[in-house]
């Protein structure tokens, strides 16, 4: 079993109406990755989707995957394109079940947000994953 450190929040940085298809199409063929960003992603009606086994590390975040469990939400984005917090009603909810069993399976992970590593540039997930879900975290 790998040593799990942190628990990542991220957000897409796409629009919520994006497809998984489509997500995971760009990673393949424009990224080159050959596997995906995230172990579970949530679309805008809380439904969620395991991308890839928490045993094997995901492309969250570069230089440090081997450490975390990567979850996402799809959004991130406002109709100009800019950094935003959208995530509906239905992702919060998920997003803290989901990272409620996370927690259980990874006891001393810490939830963090993409953006909270060193040297990441990215607004990702637009909101500040550290403060909101702190409790969760101890």
């Amino acid at each position: 079993m790998r040593n799990i450190t942190h628990i990542v929040v991220h957000c897409t940085a796409t629009y919520h109406n994006t497809k998984i298809e489509n997500i995971k199409k760009y990673w393949k063929e424009v990224l080159g990755w050959k596997v995906p960003g995230y172990h579970f992603i949530i679309e805008a009606n809380g439904n969620i989707t395991q991308l890839h086994p928490e045993s094997l590390p995901s492309n969250g975040v570069a230089g440090h995957n081997s450490k975390l469990i990567n979850i996402c939400y799809i959004g991130g984005i406002d109709a100009a394109g800019k950094p935003f917090d959208n995530r509906t009603l239905n992702q919060k909810a998920a997003m803290i079940g989901m990272l409620k069993e996370l927690k259980n399976r990874y006891p001393n992970a810490e939830i963090v947000g993409h953006r909270d590593f060193p040297g990441v540039t990215k607004a990702c997930p637009c909101f500040d994953a550290k403060a909101e879900y702190k409790i969760l975290s101890k």
